[in-house]
């Protein structure tokens, strides 16, 4: 018997029984936790709120036998306004999927706990536009998970591109970007200069800075895809988003 304080958000929940609900927390240090909150769904319960989607506090848990209990919340943040927009809510259920799929149990992951944490408070507190957050968001995702792309040279070639050599052409097969003698296929997708900037700034800046330039300049259906093409499934909440 173990008892273990974790801070975690929660990715999913599952209702259980009569009154109980499973979820599956992240957590920095352990990554990937499912659980089992007893009796969170009665109305006066302490913890009605901790077996929410986006919760974010202190987990005890009681671990035994290989499963986890939570017996106690210290409850931080609800993101509760996400709830007040669908877009925003789609989105932040967008990331919770992704998050996920990518975590591992009892694996650290620091990074990609802090970039989840602050995306969701930027989505939820902001009024900035949700597409080049989100962009951001999987760029810094697919640099943590280790495929991040090529932005600085041909795949093919590895013929340094600058600001003014394009057209640029993202091919997601390779990871990266091909110059205009390599490119071959059709699925290599054209982008403008202005695109292939903002996507290099992005990398090396936080998400305050994400939405400092036209929707436009994000790219984030290429970099949806070329994530989850990556992770070699597709994220069913990425379907509903406009």
């Amino acid at each position: 018997m173990i008892q273990t304080e974790n801070t975690a958000i929660v990715l999913r929940r599952v209702n259980y029984r009569d009154n109980d609900r499973m979820v599956t927390l992240l957590s920095p240090s352990r990554g990937r936790i499912d659980a089992l909150i007893r009796n969170c769904r009665k109305p006066k319960s302490h913890n009605l709120n901790s077996g929410e989607l986006f919760a974010l506090g202190d987990y005890m848990l009681h671990e035994s036998g290989g499963r986890a209990t939570v017996t106690s919340v210290r409850l931080i943040e609800t993101f509760y306004p996400l709830r007040d927009h669908y877009d925003r809510l789609t989105c932040g259920i967008y990331l919770l999927n992704l998050a996920e799929a990518a975590a591992e149990p009892e694996q650290e992951e620091q990074e990609l706990f802090m970039l989840l944490l602050h995306t969701l408070s930027r989505l939820t507190y902001s009024d900035q536009e949700w597409k080049p957050l989100l962009a951001g968001f999987l760029l810094h995702f697919s640099a943590c998970q280790g495929f991040k792309p090529r932005l600085n040279h041909c795949v093919f070639c590895g013929k340094r591109l600058t600001d003014s050599s394009g057209p640029f052409y993202f091919d997601a097969q390779e990871g990266g970007l091909c110059c205009p003698e390599c490119r071959k296929e059709k699925s290599q997708i054209p982008l403008a200069p202005e695109q292939v900037l903002w996507m290099r700034s992005a990398l090396t800046s936080g998400s305050a800075s994400w939405v400092d330039t036209p929707q436009a300049y994000a790219p984030f259906p290429l970099l949806r895809n070329y994530v989850e093409q990556r992770m070699g499934r597709k994220i069913r909440s990425g379907t509903m988003l406009p």
